[in-house]
């Protein structure tokens, strides 16, 4: 790709990231977008990137990587101990570790938030792709194994409600660390909110069902 090709879809990537994060995956305009990303061409994103889906998928593709190969990790070490806190630790360390990495990776983890309490069928195979490639499947395969009191259907809606809690709660605390404003809550330190937040979701997955 020539270097002015991939110095504008960066900026394309930079601009959608924020947008998608602050404004909704499917309500932030491509256009603002470009706008942005300081292109003045209104069809640069989807030279680039084809659709609305392709961008968004490029997004989360930049840390998708990353993300999975932590939860694949921390997910050896939870085979081999018991509990559920060791599970749902693979989902939330990597997350946090993310969200330190800056304002990117908060902005993918928002997004991935949003997309997470929806419907996945109904999205494209595309997305549904580059959403499986972050990981998770692994994680609520294992949690499935030590949740043997749920149904599969509460299960299932308990996995996507501690999702979309565990990735806009770190999401939020790393961004009002960013702006460290005296009118902010105290905010805890890195490892004890990792730790808090592993153990509420775990027990919101071991309540019991009703």
């Amino acid at each position: 790709m020539p270097p002015d090709a991939s110095k504008t879809r960066a900026g394309l990537l930079d601009a959608a990231a924020r947008a998608f994060a602050r404004d909704g995956v499917f309500s932030a305009s491509l256009i603002d977008i470009t706008r942005q990303a300081g292109q003045r061409n209104r069809a640069a994103l989807r030279y680039h990137f084809g659709s609305r889906d392709g961008v968004l998928c490029a997004v989360i593709d930049r840390h998708a990587a990353f993300l999975a190969q932590r939860e694949g990790e921390l997910l050896e070490v939870a085979e081999n101990e018991s509990g559920l806190e060791p599970v749902i630790e693979a989902l939330v360390r990597p997350a946090a570790e993310l969200a330190d990495s800056g304002w990117r990776g908060r902005c993918c983890l928002l997004i991935i938030a949003e997309l997470t309490g929806e419907d996945m069928a109904q999205y494209s195979a595309e997305l549904q792709e580059v959403l499986a490639r972050t990981g998770g499947n692994d994680v609520f395969a294992l949690l499935t194994e030590r949740t043997g009191h749920l149904t599969d259907e509460l299960r299932t809606e308990r996995f996507s409600l501690m999702v979309m809690f565990i990735l806009r709660a770190i999401a939020d605390r790393a961004r009002l660390l960013e702006r460290r404003t005296r009118s902010g809550r105290p905010q805890l330190e890195s490892e004890p909110f990792v730790a808090n937040l592993v153990a509420m979701a775990a027990a919101a997955m071991a309540a019991p069902a009703r």
